[in-house]
């Protein structure tokens, strides 16, 4: 799954690097886990940094993020993802999807593959993003559904 992703990661770069179009994203954002971790967590709170190339409504990139869920009985648990990012626009309105492995921070947890459907409106180069997180660990999943904001650098 790793080598699988590294070399997406390096095609969509290779693919990508002719072209003028580059863009960095900083987001944050602020959840409700859903699914398994719900039991045990009441609030999650993520960020990441995107690197996107390719045309003017389809951008592919690597990105990397932190993801942490507070959790009441036990350890906080946090993830560090990694994955290759995908963005589609019209005019405002923006789709994307995060596909990568989210690697654990948290002592006793590993870490699982990682995707991130979201959606999103642009204005004045600061997104309202709207998605879903996602963690598949052994036993279940991490799981969110946030709200955040993103920034153009």
């Amino acid at each position: 799954m790793k080598k699988f992703l590294c070399s997406l990661i390096f095609i969509a770069v290779g693919f990508t690097s002719t072209y003028a179009q580059r863009d960095i994203r900083l987001g944050v954002n602020a959840g409700i886990p859903v699914g398994d971790i719900s039991d045990a967590s009441d609030f999650n709170v993520g960020a990441d940094i995107a690197y996107l190339m390719g045309f003017e409504n389809f951008q592919l990139g690597p990105m990397v993020g932190y993801n942490h869920f507070f959790v009441d009985e036990f350890d906080d648990i946090s993830f560090l993802p990694l994955a290759a990012t995908a963005r589609f626009s019209l005019a405002n309105l923006e789709l994307g999807a995060d596909l990568g492995y989210a690697l654990g921070l948290t002592d006793g947890i590993d870490g699982g593959f990682y995707y991130k459907p979201k959606i999103g409106f642009n204005l004045f180069g600061v997104g309202l993003i709207g998605s879903y997180t996602g963690i598949s660990i052994d036993g279940g999943t991490a799981s969110s559904v946030n709200l955040g904001v993103e920034f153009r650098l």
